[in-house]
């Protein structure tokens, strides 16, 4: 995989462990699948960034995100 299929993929787990989480919250449940998916999502996002070349910018995030759509897409 490439570090910008890396950056997306802990990008998409830590936004799908946001409902999670407070859906858990909400239960009065420890959002313990949340959780795990949160921290998951953030190691994935932190390879791919140790990954790239210099890293990314915050300025780099949105067009890493359409180039892999792009990928996908095709």
């Amino acid at each position: 995989m490439q570090p910008d299929q890396y950056l997306v993929l802990g990008l998409f787990l830590v936004a799908i462990s946001i409902p999670a989480i407070i859906s858990a919250w909400s239960d009065g449940q420890p959002p313990r699948v949340g959780a795990v998916m949160a921290v998951a999502g953030l190691a994935v996002l932190l390879y791919g960034n140790l990954q790239a070349p210099g890293g990314y910018r915050l300025a780099d995030i949105p067009e890493a995100i359409y180039g892999v759509i792009a990928q996908v897409i095709r």
